[in-house]
């Protein structure tokens, strides 16, 4: 496989010296699956390459190999040699090729980890198989919790018991006026559920989850941010719908704003996701459910073309697919959103929300205004209690006027 990228014999064979010569093909293979330009894969192996005759010239084999390994190499490099962005990476990679060919342990891979980094992993486990909640939830709370430890004890010893409910409620007076009401709720519970972690497992012996105060939040109080009418055309036809990366981005906000999708169900997508023949597209959406949809013509048009024409050729069953290698689909939601936002930018749109649910939001307005009823809208946007989409009758100001009582002093 390496002589897809070297026509060199000699090139070659240098590439299968070493203690890492024998799998520098599986690398090289691995590195054309994930659609990577044949200059970053020939850099890549090189790497790897260079990597490997400084294991031999110290007497190590490939089981040895871990990240405080590829540290040392990178840090005790030849003269001369300039670290670029990515070289870390490209090792790093081939750890976990290692790793998942049963040639280097798994937890050497976590043997640099620093004890705030343990900790953290340790509630990440805890939140995904114990508590069973989406990755999605997981990764709003992880912030939180390092920003605590940081605070907290800086870069010394991290002793657990000695934290206090003064720790707490002063970590909790000092962040809650930087995020909006919604993100200080999120907060709150990710501190409740790590401190209750810590209990559990013995780290302190108070339970701490019961000092983290309150923030008052009362249902309904916000009114949803939505675009106005035409805005959300004038950002579809600001798509550069010629280019690969403009068909995918224009899929995707198809979906937002003809289906109301969340930005993590537009990442979940797979390829065995969408019922061409059926018309109809399965979701994978909050609280691990499922749910099925109708593959209206106008987003049916919109995906064919980008899986026809723009989606690259890739190992990865995932629908959508990152523009650069690796060639793998999206890691999370940040990155619809930021399709969005350059989306807002390119067509000149002013928002004060630029994240994906702009046209979820904007998709309810639109048909409260031509007379869908709540439920209607709920059942689209797939709200499990009524409840939620409570907060769209807000926004319905014709209807509001005729409950609205007449000001004793004004115009009659």
């Amino acid at each position: 496989m390496t002589t897809r990228f070297f026509s060199d014999p000699v090139v070659v064979q240098q590439m299968h010296e070493g203690p890492l010569g024998r799998f520098i093909d599986c690398f090289a293979e691995q590195l054309h699956e994930l659609r990577f330009s044949r200059q970053s894969a020939c850099t890549q192996i090189l790497q790897v390459a260079n990597l490997s005759r400084w294991l031999s010239r110290r007497n190590l084999n490939a089981e040895d190999l871990d990240s405080k390994t590829i540290d040392r190499y990178l840090k005790k490099r030849p003269r001369g040699y300039r670290l670029r962005r990515g070289h870390r990476a490209a090792l790093l990679r081939l750890l976990v090729l290692l790793r998942g060919r049963g040639v280097v342990q798994e937890q050497s891979l976590h043997d640099d980890l620093c004890p705030r980094q343990h900790i953290e992993e340790a509630f990440k486990r805890f939140l995904l198989v114990e508590r069973g909640l989406a990755p999605a939830t997981v990764t709003n709370y992880l912030p939180f919790v390092s920003r605590l430890l940081s605070e907290r004890f800086g870069r010394g010893l991290i002793r657990l018991a000695r934290l206090r409910a003064t720790d707490i409620t002063t970590f909790v007076q000092r962040h809650a006026h930087e995020y909006s009401p919604g993100r200080v709720k999120l907060m709150l519970s990710a501190l409740r559920s790590f401190l209750r972690h810590l209990q559990h497992r013995g780290d302190i012996g108070a339970d701490l989850a019961t000092c983290v105060p309150c923030v008052p939040r009362w249902s309904r109080t916000e009114v949803p941010k939505f675009l106005q009418p035409g805005e959300v055309e004038e950002v579809l036809k600001h798509c550069k719908r010629g280019t690969k990366a403009g068909m995918r981005d224009y899929a995707i906000l198809l979906l937002l704003a003809r289906l109301g999708l969340r930005a993590g169900e537009v990442v979940s997508l797979t390829l065995d996701d969408v019922d061409w023949r059926g018309g109809q597209l399965t979701l994978h959406c909050k609280g691990r459910r499922s749910a099925q949809v109708p593959l209206i013509a106008e987003v049916g048009e919109g995906l064919a073309r980008y899986v026809r024409h723009g989606r690259p050729r890739c190992a990865t069953r995932r629908l959508f697919v990152r523009e650069n290698a690796p060639r793998v689909g999206f890691v999370g939601s940040s990155a619809i959103c930021g399709i969005v936002e350059r989306a807002l930018a390119r067509a000149k749109v002013n928002s004060v929300r630029k994240g994906a649910h702009l046209f979820r939001h904007t998709l309810a307005t639109q048909m409260l205004s031509r007379g869908a009823s709540l439920t209607e809208i709920g059942r689209l946007l797939r709200h499990r209690h009524p409840d939620t989409t409570l907060i769209y009758a807000k926004v319905d100001l014709l209807a509001l006027r005729t409950l609205a009582i007449s000001w004793p002093a004004g115009v009659r």
